[in-house]
């Protein structure tokens, strides 16, 4: 038996006994992961100015960032920030082809073979099912009509594609403009054409030009539907697609409730047919008439030419100065910070000007910048990129068989607060620390990493039947060094020595203290070494 006390903001709150008992409630791991602290990871200072381009030996660990949480090796800040985090596979790879070569496959995703995914997405059938197939099982009595298991089976597939995909940085786009352009899955409107969106709208177009992306959404019956649009008509324009289109889609804030009005004019006829529920233009219900949206005028003399019309106003908004400075903002957002740096958004709107909204051109100029580098330790990860970073970093495998891991992964990231395609409102979910700033998502975090370094929920994923060798190798002689080792291979860095210290209490020990082949440290506990490193905050970084 040993005694723990842990510092929490300065204040000693644990003296516990340590048994298997006691441990396994969590709170003894949960009290020395928070003496890890060094500093919020909302406002860690960034590191200095390394290259993404710079030569980094396999072998070496480079020394903290300035914020003392983060290495401030410049590969590992590339995965941390274009993946779902580094995996041991990922960290080889890009090590093996350098910074540029490795951009360059990611961006060029089709190249790359995702057998792994795939057949894990055999396992949910229904998750890529276009419209027609859904109306065609329908029709066969395979599926009820207004079912929801699609769309279930798209949102258990996310965490999935997170997860194991090895085109991470096009999983990533998925993921950003889903938000962007967000259609809540699963809602009952759109029972029968969310997947259907997800696969030819978002996937489709995630690395293309953004103004085909826009225009995909906007004669999509899933986005027709959830924001009304397909409801509509000459008589009534509805101005619900107007307004987010404009607020939302492209130019942000600016634009009057004239040119609400205005679009919504200009959009009805953009529709979805009721027998088949594919998308349809309905040209009896278009409203003719001049228009001005902003800048943009069109005669719209027409019924028959409204489709042309529209399409007009969405290949202009798409390459609008606003809309390039909103894109290139969130972009920034997204990989850089918070609040990111002016200098390099004004360098993004030009490339998305320069090259018509092409979005693979303005990622490599983003990801090449010196702002980019300089941002180590200025983004923290959202619920559902913890989940994913945690499994990527263990190396843990999918199940061999089976959905019920899939669904417990949802349901880890929906304790956390974010359910996988699931925000209500029309801006999708926030990208930013102050969102997910919440004790109840903390510990929500916790306690998924200790189940899954553990293996006790889910319990079927495929990982080392020895842990300690399958993390670090050999036993090494004192907990100093097992500590040094693990926080080596989850955090890609080492901690200080008062970080060392109070992990090594944990055990009831100090860093200098030998290890025994039977210390539990090395046997059944070690998965709280693991935990503890992972509720760490250097971990919770972006």
């Amino acid at each position: 038996m040993a005694r723990e006390t842990s510092d929490i903001c300065g204040v000693t709150v644990i003296d516990q006994t340590l048994t298997r008992r006691t441990a396994i409630g969590g709170a003894v791991a949960a009290g020395a992961a928070a003496a890890l602290t060094t500093a919020t990871p909302a406002h860690a200072a960034s590191a200095t100015d390394p290259q993404i381009h710079a030569a980094v030996e396999p072998a070496v660990v480079l020394d903290a960032g300035p914020a003392g949480l983060l290495s401030a090796d410049p590969l590992l800040h590339l995965l941390r920030r274009a993946t779902f985090g580094p995996s041991p596979a990922s960290i080889a790879e890009i090590r093996r082809l350098g910074a540029t070569a490795w951009l360059d496959r990611q961006l060029n995703p089709a190249a790359i073979g995702d057998p792994v995914v795939d057949g894990l997405l055999a396992r949910l059938p229904l998750s890529g099912l276009s419209i027609g197939e859904i109306h065609a099982k329908v029709a066969a009595g395979q599926l009820r009509q207004f079912a929801w298991e699609p769309m279930w089976q798209l949102s258990f597939a996310a965490p999935i594609r997170a997860i194991w995909t090895e085109r991470q940085l096009y999983e990533v786009m998925v993921d950003f403009w889903s938000n962007h352009l967000n259609v809540t899955c699963p809602a009952g409107d759109v029972w029968d054409s969310r997947t259907d969106y997800d696969r030819n709208v978002i996937r489709k177009h995630a690395l293309g030009t953004y103004a085909n992306l826009l225009k995909a959404s906007a004669r999509h019956p899933a986005m027709l539907t959830y924001l009304d649009n397909r409801y509509s008509t000459r008589l009534s324009p509805n101005e619900n697609y107007g307004r987010e289109l404009l607020e939302l889609h492209t130019v942000g804030m600016g634009y009057t409730e004239r040119d609400v009005k205005e679009a919504a004019r200009l959009l009805t006829g953009l529709t979805v047919d009721r027998t088949t529920g594919a998308y349809r233009y309905d040209a009896a219900n278009h409203a003719v008439g001049p228009v001005q949206v902003l800048d943009f005028t069109h005669a719209n003399a027409t019924t028959t030419g409204g489709e042309a019309a529209a399409l007009a106003l969405f290949d202009h908004l798409a390459l609008h100065p606003a809309t390039a400075r909103r894109i290139a903002t969130k972009l920034c957002v997204r990989f850089v910070a918070d609040e990111p740096p002016a200098t390099l958004v004004t360098k993004l709107v030009k490339v998305y000007l320069d090259n018509r909204s092409a979005i693979v051109p303005v990622l490599r100029a983003l990801f090449t910048s010196p702002e980019f580098a300089a941002s180590i330790g200025a983004k923290t990860r959202t619920p559902l990129e913890d989940l994913a970073a945690t499994v990527r970093i263990l190396g843990y495998g999918p199940p061999p068989s089976g959905t019920k891991t899939f669904e417990s992964f949802y349901v880890m990231a929906r304790n956390a607060g974010q359910a996988p395609l699931a925000w209500g409102p029309p801006n999708g979910y926030p990208d930013v620390a102050t969102a997910w700033a919440s004790p109840s998502g903390l510990l929500a975090r916790w306690n998924s990493h200790l189940s899954i370094a553990a293996g006790y929920w889910p319990a079927d994923l495929v990982k080392p039947a020895n842990l300690l060798t399958g993390m670090i190798g050999a036993t090494p002689a004192t907990y100093g060094a097992l500590i040094d080792a693990t926080a080596t291979r989850l955090l890609g860095t080492t901690l200080d020595e008062g970080q060392r210290a109070a992990l090594a209490a944990f055990y009831g020990k100090t860093p200098a203290s030998l290890l025994k082949y039977n210390d539990p440290a090395v046997g059944w506990m070690y998965p709280y070494l693991m935990a503890m490193l992972l509720n760490s905050p250097t971990f919770a970084l972006r």
